[in-house]
Protein backbone atom coordinates (compact mmCIF):
# COMPACT_ATOMS: atom_id res chain seq x y z
CA UNK A 1 0.00 0.00 0.00
CA UNK A 2 1.46 3.80 -0.67
CA UNK A 3 1.04 6.24 1.76
CA UNK A 4 -1.59 7.14 -0.47
CA UNK A 5 -3.49 4.22 1.09
CA UNK A 6 -2.25 4.78 4.45
CA UNK A 7 -2.04 8.45 5.15
CA UNK A 8 -2.33 10.50 2.29
CA UNK A 9 -5.58 11.69 4.38
CA UNK A 10 -3.20 13.50 6.59
CA UNK A 11 -1.22 15.03 4.29
CA UNK A 12 -3.20 18.31 3.95
CA UNK A 13 -1.94 18.88 8.04
CA UNK A 14 2.16 19.84 6.75
CA UNK A 15 1.05 23.62 5.82
CA UNK A 16 -1.49 23.87 8.52
CA UNK A 17 1.02 22.99 11.23
CA UNK A 18 4.33 24.40 10.67
CA UNK A 19 4.18 27.05 13.07
CA UNK A 20 2.19 25.19 15.35
CA UNK A 21 4.94 22.39 15.78
CA UNK A 22 8.00 24.75 15.92
CA UNK A 23 11.80 24.47 16.88
CA UNK A 24 11.38 23.57 20.45
CA UNK A 25 8.99 20.26 20.34
CA UNK A 26 12.41 18.32 19.10
CA UNK A 27 14.41 19.42 21.41
CA UNK A 28 12.43 18.25 23.80
CA UNK A 29 12.19 14.74 22.67
CA UNK A 30 15.77 14.38 21.44
CA UNK A 31 16.76 14.45 25.49
CA UNK A 32 15.81 11.38 25.44
CA UNK A 33 19.10 8.95 26.59
CA UNK A 34 18.60 6.30 23.69
CA UNK A 35 15.52 7.04 22.18
CA UNK A 36 15.75 4.27 19.78
CA UNK A 37 17.18 1.35 22.16
CA UNK A 38 14.01 -0.69 22.05
CA UNK A 39 13.79 -0.29 18.02
CA UNK A 40 16.95 -1.59 17.77
CA UNK A 41 16.67 -4.54 19.93
CA UNK A 42 13.15 -5.25 17.93
CA UNK A 43 15.67 -5.25 14.33
CA UNK A 44 17.91 -7.58 15.63
CA UNK A 45 15.33 -9.94 17.27
CA UNK A 46 14.19 -9.72 13.96
CA UNK A 47 17.32 -10.77 11.62
CA UNK A 48 19.35 -8.06 10.85
CA UNK A 49 22.78 -7.68 12.13
CA UNK A 50 23.52 -6.27 15.44
CA UNK A 51 26.54 -4.59 14.15
CA UNK A 52 24.88 -3.02 11.01
CA UNK A 53 21.87 -1.57 13.78
CA UNK A 54 24.44 -0.75 15.91
CA UNK A 55 26.79 1.29 13.84
CA UNK A 56 23.27 2.75 11.59
CA UNK A 57 21.87 4.43 14.69
CA UNK A 58 25.26 5.72 15.74
CA UNK A 59 25.28 8.22 12.69
CA UNK A 60 24.71 12.08 13.42
CA UNK A 61 22.54 11.64 10.82
CA UNK A 62 20.15 9.58 12.34
CA UNK A 63 17.58 10.78 15.32
CA UNK A 64 13.94 11.79 16.30
CA UNK A 65 11.99 13.43 13.93
CA UNK A 66 9.75 15.18 16.11
CA UNK A 67 7.75 17.81 14.11
CA UNK A 68 7.16 15.41 11.46
CA UNK A 69 5.98 12.62 13.41
CA UNK A 70 3.81 14.72 15.67
CA UNK A 71 1.70 15.93 12.47
CA UNK A 72 0.15 12.60 12.69
CA UNK A 73 -1.30 13.16 16.17
CA UNK A 74 -3.04 16.30 15.92
CA UNK A 75 -6.74 17.17 14.89
CA UNK A 76 -7.51 19.09 11.55
CA UNK A 77 -10.42 19.75 9.42
CA UNK A 78 -7.81 21.04 6.70
CA UNK A 79 -8.17 18.84 3.07
CA UNK A 80 -5.86 19.38 0.59
CA UNK A 81 -6.99 21.23 -2.21
CA UNK A 82 -7.28 18.93 -5.14
CA UNK A 83 -8.41 21.88 -8.17
CA UNK A 84 -4.73 23.20 -8.13
CA UNK A 85 -4.13 19.87 -10.49
CA UNK A 86 -6.60 20.64 -13.21
CA UNK A 87 -5.50 24.61 -13.40
CA UNK A 88 -4.83 25.33 -17.13
CA UNK A 89 -0.56 25.46 -15.36
CA UNK A 90 -1.08 22.01 -13.86
CA UNK A 91 -2.19 20.29 -16.86
CA UNK A 92 0.22 22.08 -18.88
CA UNK A 93 2.71 20.47 -17.44
CA UNK A 94 1.28 17.21 -17.29
CA UNK A 95 1.25 17.27 -21.16
CA UNK A 96 5.07 18.56 -21.63
CA UNK A 97 5.63 15.35 -19.15
CA UNK A 98 3.99 13.18 -21.57
CA UNK A 99 6.21 13.94 -24.24
CA UNK A 100 9.40 14.49 -22.19
CA UNK A 101 8.61 10.57 -20.70
CA UNK A 102 7.30 9.56 -23.96
CA UNK A 103 9.72 6.41 -24.00
CA UNK A 104 9.28 4.57 -20.21
CA UNK A 105 5.45 6.03 -20.30
CA UNK A 106 4.91 3.79 -23.60
CA UNK A 107 6.58 1.45 -22.15
CA UNK A 108 4.65 1.09 -19.00
CA UNK A 109 1.07 0.88 -20.83
CA UNK A 110 2.61 -1.71 -23.02
CA UNK A 111 3.65 -3.95 -20.36
CA UNK A 112 0.59 -3.48 -17.78
CA UNK A 113 -1.88 -2.05 -19.50
CA UNK A 114 -2.43 1.39 -17.78
CA UNK A 115 -2.58 4.72 -19.68
CA UNK A 116 0.34 6.90 -20.06
CA UNK A 117 -2.12 9.97 -19.12
CA UNK A 118 -3.26 8.10 -15.90
CA UNK A 119 0.20 7.52 -14.57
CA UNK A 120 1.15 11.03 -15.64
CA UNK A 121 -2.00 12.45 -13.26
CA UNK A 122 -0.84 10.09 -10.47
CA UNK A 123 2.49 11.76 -10.37
CA UNK A 124 0.93 15.04 -11.06
CA UNK A 125 -1.31 14.64 -7.52
CA UNK A 126 1.84 12.63 -5.59
CA UNK A 127 4.57 14.87 -6.27
CA UNK A 128 4.14 17.59 -9.10
CA UNK A 129 5.86 15.36 -11.42
CA UNK A 130 8.71 14.80 -9.23
CA UNK A 131 9.38 18.37 -8.28
CA UNK A 132 7.99 17.97 -4.97
CA UNK A 133 8.68 13.96 -3.24
CA UNK A 134 9.72 15.17 0.54
CA UNK A 135 13.00 16.52 2.28
CA UNK A 136 13.01 14.57 5.55
CA UNK A 137 14.57 11.43 5.84
CA UNK A 138 12.53 8.23 5.83
CA UNK A 139 14.46 6.02 8.13
CA UNK A 140 14.34 9.02 10.92
CA UNK A 141 10.40 9.27 10.49
CA UNK A 142 9.70 5.44 10.55
CA UNK A 143 12.38 4.94 13.71
CA UNK A 144 10.55 7.45 15.83
CA UNK A 145 7.19 6.19 15.22
CA UNK A 146 8.18 3.07 15.53
CA UNK A 147 10.50 4.66 18.99
CA UNK A 148 6.31 5.38 19.58
CA UNK A 149 6.09 1.56 21.36
CA UNK A 150 7.74 2.95 24.51
CA UNK A 151 4.95 4.72 26.97
CA UNK A 152 7.86 7.11 28.03
CA UNK A 153 7.88 7.93 24.25
CA UNK A 154 4.60 8.54 24.21
CA UNK A 155 3.95 10.63 26.85
CA UNK A 156 7.02 13.15 26.02
CA UNK A 157 5.00 13.48 22.08
CA UNK A 158 1.61 14.29 23.87
CA UNK A 159 3.25 16.71 25.74
CA UNK A 160 4.74 18.67 22.81
CA UNK A 161 1.62 18.71 20.87
CA UNK A 162 0.33 21.71 21.44
CA UNK A 163 -3.05 21.89 23.59
CA UNK A 164 -4.78 23.44 20.70
CA UNK A 165 -4.18 21.17 18.00
CA UNK A 166 -4.49 18.14 20.25
CA UNK A 167 -7.05 15.59 19.39
CA UNK A 168 -8.22 13.87 22.94
CA UNK A 169 -6.27 11.74 25.02
CA UNK A 170 -7.80 8.36 24.42
CA UNK A 171 -8.03 9.10 20.53
CA UNK A 172 -3.69 9.75 20.75
CA UNK A 173 -3.41 6.71 22.60
CA UNK A 174 -5.26 4.47 20.12
CA UNK A 175 -3.34 6.23 16.77
CA UNK A 176 0.05 5.80 18.78
CA UNK A 177 -0.53 2.11 19.19
CA UNK A 178 -1.55 1.79 15.57
CA UNK A 179 1.57 4.44 13.58
CA UNK A 180 4.20 3.19 16.07
CA UNK A 181 3.24 -0.58 14.95
CA UNK A 182 3.01 0.62 11.05
CA UNK A 183 6.05 2.65 11.45
CA UNK A 184 8.29 -0.66 12.37
CA UNK A 185 7.05 -2.55 10.01
CA UNK A 186 7.77 0.02 6.76
CA UNK A 187 10.91 0.84 8.77
CA UNK A 188 12.31 -2.78 8.57
CA UNK A 189 11.28 -2.53 4.50
CA UNK A 190 12.81 0.53 4.48
CA UNK A 191 16.13 -1.46 5.51
CA UNK A 192 15.08 -4.36 3.44
CA UNK A 193 14.71 -2.29 0.47
CA UNK A 194 17.77 -0.43 1.11
CA UNK A 195 19.79 -3.65 1.51
CA UNK A 196 18.81 -5.38 -1.70
CA UNK A 197 19.66 -2.47 -3.78
CA UNK A 198 22.74 -1.20 -2.06
CA UNK A 199 21.65 2.31 -0.87
CA UNK A 200 22.58 3.87 2.22
CA UNK A 201 19.33 4.18 3.64
CA UNK A 202 20.66 7.52 5.81
CA UNK A 203 20.15 9.23 2.76
CA UNK A 204 16.72 8.16 1.50
CA UNK A 205 14.08 11.21 1.47
CA UNK A 206 10.68 10.81 1.69
CA UNK A 207 7.35 12.99 2.66
CA UNK A 208 6.72 13.39 7.05
CA UNK A 209 4.95 10.28 6.48
CA UNK A 210 7.74 8.28 5.23
CA UNK A 211 6.71 7.76 1.50
CA UNK A 212 9.63 7.87 -1.27
CA UNK A 213 10.23 8.86 -4.53
CA UNK A 214 7.92 10.47 -7.03
CA UNK A 215 5.12 7.95 -6.70
CA UNK A 216 5.42 8.44 -2.99
CA UNK A 217 5.52 4.32 -2.13
CA UNK A 218 5.68 3.26 1.55
CA UNK A 219 8.50 1.40 1.98
CA UNK A 220 6.53 -2.22 2.27
CA UNK A 221 4.49 -1.20 -1.37
CA UNK A 222 7.94 -0.63 -2.84
CA UNK A 223 9.01 -4.15 -2.25
CA UNK A 224 5.38 -5.57 -2.85
CA UNK A 225 5.22 -3.63 -6.29
CA UNK A 226 8.07 -1.21 -7.47
CA UNK A 227 9.52 -2.21 -10.51
CA UNK A 228 12.68 -1.28 -12.79
CA UNK A 229 11.51 0.51 -15.26
CA UNK A 230 14.69 1.90 -17.08
CA UNK A 231 16.73 -1.86 -16.96
CA UNK A 232 19.41 -0.68 -14.74
CA UNK A 233 18.99 -3.54 -12.45
CA UNK A 234 18.13 -1.74 -9.71
CA UNK A 235 14.91 -0.51 -8.44
CA UNK A 236 14.80 3.69 -7.51
CA UNK A 237 11.51 5.72 -7.01
CA UNK A 238 13.27 9.03 -7.44
CA UNK A 239 14.03 8.20 -11.02
CA UNK A 240 10.91 9.00 -13.45
CA UNK A 241 11.44 5.21 -15.58
CA UNK A 242 11.31 3.35 -11.72
CA UNK A 243 8.56 5.88 -10.73
CA UNK A 244 6.24 5.10 -13.94
CA UNK A 245 6.53 1.85 -14.24
CA UNK A 246 6.22 1.15 -10.42
CA UNK A 247 2.75 2.68 -10.19
CA UNK A 248 1.50 1.34 -13.85
CA UNK A 249 2.09 -2.07 -11.75
CA UNK A 250 0.30 -1.26 -9.02
CA UNK A 251 -2.67 -0.06 -10.97
CA UNK A 252 -2.42 -3.09 -12.49
CA UNK A 253 -2.42 -5.46 -9.31
CA UNK A 254 -5.03 -3.70 -8.07
CA UNK A 255 -7.71 -4.54 -11.01
CA UNK A 256 -6.57 -1.88 -13.57
CA UNK A 257 -7.49 -2.97 -17.06
CA UNK A 258 -7.32 -1.04 -20.30
CA UNK A 259 -10.52 0.50 -21.22
CA UNK A 260 -12.52 -1.67 -18.37
CA UNK A 261 -14.98 0.06 -16.77
CA UNK A 262 -14.51 2.95 -15.16
CA UNK A 263 -15.82 1.92 -12.09
CA UNK A 264 -12.88 -1.22 -12.02
CA UNK A 265 -10.31 1.66 -12.92
CA UNK A 266 -11.57 4.08 -10.23
CA UNK A 267 -11.09 1.25 -7.65
CA UNK A 268 -7.57 0.37 -8.58
CA UNK A 269 -6.81 4.54 -7.73
CA UNK A 270 -8.89 4.18 -4.68
CA UNK A 271 -6.47 1.28 -3.80
CA UNK A 272 -3.61 3.87 -3.94
CA UNK A 273 -5.24 6.55 -2.04
CA UNK A 274 -8.99 5.87 -0.21
CA UNK A 275 -10.03 9.44 -0.74
CA UNK A 276 -13.05 9.90 -3.15
CA UNK A 277 -11.57 13.71 -3.81
CA UNK A 278 -8.29 11.73 -4.75
CA UNK A 279 -10.11 9.71 -6.91
CA UNK A 280 -11.89 12.24 -8.85
CA UNK A 281 -8.93 14.78 -9.11
CA UNK A 282 -6.70 11.74 -10.10
CA UNK A 283 -9.50 10.79 -13.37
CA UNK A 284 -10.48 14.63 -14.08
CA UNK A 285 -6.36 15.08 -15.05
CA UNK A 286 -6.61 11.57 -16.82
CA UNK A 287 -9.52 12.61 -18.79
CA UNK A 288 -8.43 16.36 -19.68
CA UNK A 289 -4.81 14.98 -21.00
CA UNK A 290 -7.15 12.56 -23.01
CA UNK A 291 -8.76 15.23 -24.79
Amino acid sequence: MTVSAVFRRVAALGLALAAALAAPAPAAVQAQPDPFAGVRSRLVADGFAPETVSQLYGRSEVFLEADGVSRFFVHSEARLNYDQFSTPESVAKARAYLQEQRIPLAEAEQAYGVEARVITAILLVESRLGMVSGSRSALNILSTLAALTDTGMQETFWKIIPSERRISRAHYDERVRRRAEWGYRELKALLTYAAREQIDPVTITSSYAGAVGFAQFMPTSIIAYARDGDGDGRVDLRTHADAIASIANYLKRHGWRHGGPREQQEKAVHAYNPSSYYVAAVMKVADILKE
